[in-house]
């Protein structure tokens, strides 16, 4: 019989934001991008207890929509766009009344993350030998960081190491980039006062659900996906 582990999901949604204003409760086709964050978190089967972590009233007031979720004013003092998500983290256990083996950061901004991309990213931790895992995404091979390039009076430079006449896909070693949706940690690392540790785990998560909402550009994207039912 499996070990049952008592995990914490929080659900970080500030009210503020500098490129998209009021991110987090902007309607992505109808419907407010924490509400997404919330019901992909409700499908995960691994997380026991769930956190929304604000301190905007009307994300706050949408949180208590939903039965079996805590609806967390976050204190000013660690509101600010600067503030460490450690310090969220540890606002949100210091408020609960109990021990957690590990604890997750689900985002909003990342609309098309599913339940099962949330428990793949906790199983990779728990069955592996890390102190973390994260979602992450392979990068297009045209922004490879042997492509990259830096430019002296109008001559291409490489900016890391020699191209040599690597152009294709085939050519290149797969590389991958953390794609913001899901952070998965231990209690113990989270005591050191960390969130992704030495040794962290990678999820591969498909491209066309690793949208993460940064700028007006990346929610008119993720409003064409949408509306072609890509989730």
């Amino acid at each position: 019989m499996a070990l049952k582990h008592n995990i914490l999901g929080v659900i970080p949604a500030r009210g503020g934001s500098k490129r998209v204003k009021g991110k987090n409760k902007k309607k992505l086709a109808g419907k407010e991008l924490i509400r997404y964050a919330i019901e992909a978190t409700l499908a995960s089967k691994k997380i026991t207890q769930i956190v929304v972590s604000s301190d905007d009233d009307d994300i706050l007031s949408i949180a208590k929509e939903y039965a079996n979720v805590l609806a967390l004013r976050r204190p000013e003092e660690i509101s600010g766009d600067k503030a460490p998500a450690i310090t969220y983290m540890q606002h949100a256990l210091s408020v609960i009344d109990s021990e957690f083996d590990y604890t997750v950061i689900i985002q909003p901004s990342s609309p098309f993350t599913l339940g099962e991309d949330i428990d793949q990213t906790i199983n990779l931790l728990i069955e592996g030998e890390g102190d973390s895992s994260v979602s992450v995404m392979q990068l297009d091979h045209a922004i490879h960081p042997v492509k990259l390039k830096t430019l002296e009076n109008d001559v291409l430079i490489p900016f890391l190491e020699e191209e040599n006449g690597r152009m294709a896909a085939h050519e290149l070693p797969e590389i991958y980039v953390r794609n913001c949706s899901v952070y998965v940690s231990s209690i113990e690392l989270i005591n050191e006062g960390e969130i992704i540790g030495n040794k962290c785990l990678g999820y591969v998560m498909p491209r066309e659900r690793s949208i993460d909402i940064n700028d007006p550009i990346d929610f008119e994207f993720a409003e064409f996906l949408m509306k072609k039912h890509v989730k």
